[in-house]
């Protein structure tokens, strides 16, 4: 007899309720207080920088921006539970997962603005620049992660996307590549309940966005992505499996962004509810950890915000940085692309610059 579609179910992990309370001692990770206080910074520097961003792109002193409050348990749980030497393949919403896994903050504020200095990452940062392209990211990733078994190498490729990426061809057709080779890689899929203003029941019939690994043939499951200790187990495990050469997996991690799609004209306020909003916001990572972490005695008001003011100064200081970068031209642009320029693009120069073509 053939199975229904609620039949076909997948693990569903978290380790911290709304409270901050425990739920499953066995998921618990073992990282120490340094580890876990680690995390928080992390977190609270992640929601610091996003409200200063907001700001920055109102003001006009970034460019392209999508906030990522809501997601911080998902973006910054999963990356820690990766290693260095493993490769990061963000889309437009990661710059927290760049950002920690060594791409200069300036650099993503140049990025945001556009400035190519912002896609040159800097050598031994194994992170590819934030994909615009949504699902392009799914099978850059397949690539990288059939390299390094080819190459024997002992490495992991991790990419994100939200769930309206997995609506995309390329999204199955990675994994699908990934799963036939057993390609260390680990698919994260971002579930914040909006591909920009489609709610994710009308994105798809699937019960579950973490099913979509059944038909590549790979490991799925669905992860509290407001808990950061579900999403760093769930990670860890995936990651540790991959590395391990028992082929990739797909997460689910179950979230909520408060704000907009993007800065470039989103209004959420005509596709959610209030009621919506405060049902996530009880659910809110940082509160959630905080209380976990109050309770073992492991952080406090003072000291959190004693961070926050350490957090606004490395901002300030990252955009100093950004602004003293030269800006940008289109004759720049053009000696940019090429070691030597090809005949159309010395044409082009000279017609942008009056001066002659040879």
């Amino acid at each position: 007899m053939s199975k229904t579609v609620s039949e076909h179910t997948v693990p569903y992990v978290q380790v911290l309720d709304e409270n901050g309370n425990v739920t499953d001692n066995e998921l618990l990770p073992n990282l120490t207080d340094d580890q876990l206080r680690e995390l928080m910074k992390r977190m609270v520097f992640t929601r610091i920088l996003d409200q200063r961003a907001i700001k920055l792109t109102r003001q006009g002193r970034l460019g392209f921006y999508a906030p990522v409050s809501g997601q911080e348990a998902s973006m910054i749980g999963s990356e820690f539970a990766t290693e260095k030497e493993d490769f990061v393949v963000p889309g437009y919403r990661d710059l927290p997962q760049s950002l920690y896994h060594g791409y200069p903050l300036y650099k993503l504020f140049l990025y945001s603005r556009g400035h190519q200095e912002g896609g040159r990452v800097p050598e031994n940062v194994n992170v590819i620049m934030p994909q615009i392209i949504i699902g392009a990211q799914i099978v850059q990733t397949a690539g990288i992660a059939l390299g390094f078994k080819l190459k024997g190498e002992k490495r992991v490729a991790i990419t994100y996307t939200g769930d309206g990426g997995t609506s995309q061809g390329d999204f199955y057709e990675g994994m699908n590549f990934a799963g036939a080779y057993q390609a260390p890689a680990v698919f994260f899929v971002q579930n914040n309940q909006y591909a920009i203003s489609v709610p994710r029941e009308k994105q798809t019939a699937a019960e579950t966005l973490a099913q979509k690994a059944i038909a590549a043939g790979i490991p799925g499951v669905q992860v509290d992505g407001m808990d950061i200790l579900g999403v760093y187990a769930a990670t860890k495990q995936a990651v540790d499996r991959a590395r391990a050469g028992e082929g990739p997996t797909m997460i689910e991690a179950v979230t909520f962004r408060y704000g907009p799609h993007t800065m470039s004209g989103d209004d959420p306020t005509r596709y959610r509810t209030k009621e919506t909003e405060a049902t996530w916001e009880k659910r809110d990572p940082l509160v959630r950890f905080r209380s976990y972490l109050q309770a073992k005695g492991l952080w406090t008001d003072e000291e959190e915000q004693q961070f926050i003011e350490e957090a606004k100064d490395t901002i300030n200081d990252a955009l100093k940085q950004a602004d003293a970068v030269e800006k940008m031209t289109i004759e720049g642009l053009i000696d940019a692309m090429f070691e030597e320029p090809t005949a159309t693009l010395k044409r082009q120069r000279a017609e942008i610059t009056g001066e002659g073509a040879n």
